[in-house]
């Protein structure tokens, strides 16, 4: 049954792709101007690129910003989301803050973070970071806070401590939630990736993007850009395998 499920998807996938495509082509010819290649002259620079080796240091390093943002962030966000949604005197403290800075658009801060912390890696990856953070946090939270009291209390009465009611009942319960949430951190992580790549940046699928249109090589762009959409797909389906593996009693095929 998992098998024929996991096939499913595939095809469904393979469908939306194909459409997708299709669709890419009839505005290609419709439009018929240079800006807008077809999908086969995008698809076949993205090939050459990564054949010529020149587009995977780019990759390497859009997919280094990320990750070093998601393994910094998304550990303190997790604990301290599932710690204040479990504790009201943590919660009114963290709180305020969660209201005051989580609406804020992040990526608007992106010239003050350069301005302190310069035009490298470091600032990018802390935008990138605090967009997770924000997310997983409030996540982590709501999640916490959404664990039945009776669930709670009936290990409480077998004699388990807090800990041991974090790590076994609030943690468990609260992982469907908090992938989710990566999920659309991810997404939004991405699209502000290109963003930050786009400033004062040598390396990078957005920059890449930039250079290419700045180039007038719009087969190049596209390709960049497809790549930039497959990096965001894979980063995806890893939270899906993650899910998975971690969430195995959510699955009832």
């Amino acid at each position: 049954m998992r098998v024929e499920g996991n096939l499913g998807k595939a095809l469904r996938a393979a469908a939306a792709a194909a459409v997708i495509l299709l669709l890419w082509e009839l505005a290609s010819l419709a439009v018929a101007r240079s800006f807008l290649p077809g999908p086969e002259a995008a698809l076949g620079r993205l090939v050459s690129r990564i054949a010529n080796g020149s587009l995977l240091p780019h990759i390497a390093a859009s997919l280094r910003r990320v990750v070093l943002a998601l393994l910094v962030a998304a550990p303190l966000a997790t604990a301290l989301g599932l710690a204040s949604g479990r504790s009201p005197a943590l919660d009114s403290l963290v709180s305020p803050f969660v209201y005051l800075l989580h609406p804020l658009p992040k990526v608007a801060f992106l010239p003050v973070i350069m301005l302190f912390l310069g035009l490298g890696d470091v600032a990018k990856v802390f935008l990138i970071g605090i967009i997770i953070f924000g997310q997983m946090l409030v996540s982590g939270r709501d999640a916490a806070r959404a664990v039945p009291r009776a669930l709670v209390d009936s290990v409480r009465s077998l004699g388990a401590r807090r800990w041991a009611v974090m790590r076994h009942v609030v943690l468990p319960a609260s992982l469907p939630a908090l992938l989710s949430s990566l999920r659309v951190s991810l997404g939004t992580a991405i699209a502000v990736l290109f963003l930050a790549e786009s400033f004062a940046a040598e390396s990078g699928l957005g920059w890449y993007i930039v250079d290419s249109w700045t180039r007038v090589d719009y087969p190049d762009m596209y390709a960049a850009i497809v790549a930039l959409s497959v990096f965001g797909l894979a980063c995806y389906l890893a939270v899906d395998m993650a899910e998975a593996v971690l969430c195995r009693w959510r699955n009832t095929d």
